[in-house]
C-alpha cells in the first residue's frame, strides 16, 4: 500500500528509482566490486605478506592518525570560525567567508607547493620554527597541516547553516532563566549542533584520508616516516604491482568504512537521544 501511495504522490517514481540504482551501481558499486575481485585472486598468505610489511603499516599509521588529528583540529576551530561568521559583524567578514571555500577551488598540488614554500627550512614560517626544533616540511607535522588546510571548509559549511537558523529566542529564554553564556552554549546551542558538527568531522576525515596532491609535496615521501597510503598505492601501480595496490586499497577501504560506520552510529545515537529528550520535555510541558 505504501508503494502505491508513493506512486500516486511522486510521478515517475519507478523511472527515477531505476536511474538511481543504475547510477549508484555504475559509479560506486561496480568499481568497488572489481577492486575486491582483483584482491580475491591473491591467496591469504600473499595478501598478508603485502599489507603486513613494515612500510605499509607505517603508511597506514600515518594516514589514519594524521586524518583523525586534522579532523579533530578542524572540528574545534571550524566551529569557532562558523560561530564568528554567524554571530558577529566586522570589516572584511564577507571576504573571510569567501576565503573558507578556497581549498575547494584550489588545485591540491598548488596547495602543497604553497605550504611547502611556507614551512620549509628557508620558508616564511619554517625559518623561525627550525631553530626551535620544530620541523614541519618533510615531517609528519607537515602532513597534518596539509590535511587540516584541505578539510577546514567541510566543518564550517556544515555547522554554519545550523547556527544561522538557530532561534535566538531560545537563547534569550535560557538567559532569562539565569543561565550564563557558557551554560547556554553547552546545554542549549551545542546539543543542536552535534549532528552537523559530527557530519563535518566525518567529511573532513574522509577527505583527508584519501588526499594525495597537497601532501605529496610537503611530506617528502620518505618510506617509514612520511609516506602516506595513497602515495604507496600510486608507487605500486607505477611498478605494475596491481595486486599489491588493490590489496592495500581494500584494507584502506575497509578501515575507512568501519571508522565512518562508528561515526555514523554515534550521530544516529545522538540524534535519537535528542528527539527522545525533546519528546519528554514536550510531554512535561
Amino acid at each position: 500500500m505504501d508503494i502505491l501511495k508513493r506512486h500516486k504522490i511522486l510521478p515517475g517514481f519507478g523511472l527515477t528509482l531505476g536511474y538511481t540504482v543504475f547510477y549508484m551501481s555504475f559509479i560506486l558499486l561496480i568499481p568497488l566490486m572489481v577492486l575486491f575481485l582483483k584482491t580475491a585472486s591473491l591467496s591469504w598468505e600473499q595478501f598478508w605478506g603485502i599489507v603486513a610489511t613494515p612500510r605499509v603499516l607505517a603508511a597506514f599509521r600515518l594516514s589514519i592518525g594524521a586524518s583523525i588529528i586534522s579532523a579533530l583540529i578542524n572540528s574545534i576551530f571550524g566551529l569557532m570560525i562558523a560561530w564568528v561568521l554567524t554571530r558577529y559583524s566586522f570589516p572584511g567578514k564577507k571576504l573571510m567567508d569567501s576565503l573558507i571555500d578556497l581549498p575547494f577551488a584550489m588545485p591540491t598540488a598548488v596547495a602543497g607547493i604553497a605550504l611547502t614554500s611556507i614551512y620549509s627550512s628557508n620558508g616564511w614560517v619554517g625559518r623561525f620554527l627550525e631553530p626551535l626544533g620544530v620541523k614541519v616540511a618533510f615531517a609528519p607535522l607537515g602532513v597534518i597541516i596539509a590535511l587540516t588546510f584541505i578539510g577546514l571548509p567541510f566543518v564550517v559549511r556544515t555547522v554554519q547553516p545550523v547556527l544561522e537558523d538557530f532561534e535566538k529566542e531560545i537563547e534569550e529564554a535560557a538567559a532569562s532563566l539565569g543561565a550564563s553564556r557558557g551554560q547556554t552554549f553547552l546545554r542549549v546551542i551545542f546539543p543542536t549542533l552535534i549532528p552537523s558538527w559530527l557530519t563535518g568531522f566525518t567529511l573532513a576525515f574522509s577527505r583527508a584520508l584519501g588526499e594525495y596532491g597537497s601532501v605529496v609535496f610537503i611530506s617528502g615521501n620518505m618510506p617509514m616516516r612520511t609516506e602516506i597510503v595513497p602515495l604507496l598505492i600510486i608507487t605500486k601501480l607505477e611498478q605494475f604491482e596491481y595486486s599489491g595496490a588493490t590489496a592495500i586499497a581494500v584494507v584502506m577501504l575497509v578501515l575507512s568504512f568501519l571508522l565512518l560506520l562508528l561515526i555514523n552510529l554515534g550521530q544516529w545515537w545522538n540524534r535519537k537521544r535528542y528527539f527522545v529528550m525533546k519528546d519528554v520535555k514536550s510531554d512535561v510541558n
